[in-house]
């Protein structure tokens, strides 16, 4: 069913700072940041060719990344995110299977322009994952 990892998302107090500690420190190309108002996040996207890492911060109070951050001050690692390449088969068969699908359970447009899904890290040995179709 899954494809790829496209990103390893780390949620990060200072999105301005963490982007700088890439660039500078390690010599990444990094993306201009966005915001993405229906997930309460802004992110930029480092490019590793074969993968990328998303740097995401809060986008006001009631943001989900607020609340994990308030438990991990100093950031951390939030969720993978892989590839299928259709999330409406992906997300039936899953919940056929007993995972559950965070929110309403429908796909909402995510930061690359395609459907995404996340699915409840207790369904999967603590990690949250996001589904992205390819």
């Amino acid at each position: 069913m899954i494809g790829k990892l496209n990103h390893v998302a780390i949620a990060v107090p200072d999105l301005g700072a963490a982007a700088a500690i890439y660039r500078d420190t390690l010599g990444a190309k990094v993306s201009d940041p966005q915001a993405l108002t229906e997930h309460g996040v802004t992110v930029v996207f480092i490019d590793l060719g074969n993968a990328k890492v998303e740097l995401l911060e809060p986008l006001g109070d009631n943001s989900p990344i607020a609340g994990f951050l308030e438990k991990n001050t100093a950031g951390g690692i939030h969720h993978l995110c892989y590839e299928v390449d259709d999330i409406l088969a992906a997300r039936d068969q899953l919940k056929e299977q007993g995972a559950r699908v965070l929110g309403d359970g429908e796909p909402k447009t995510g930061a690359h322009g395609k459907p995404v899904l996340f699915l409840h890290p207790k369904d999967f040995t603590g990690a949250l994952i996001e589904l992205e179709q390819a």
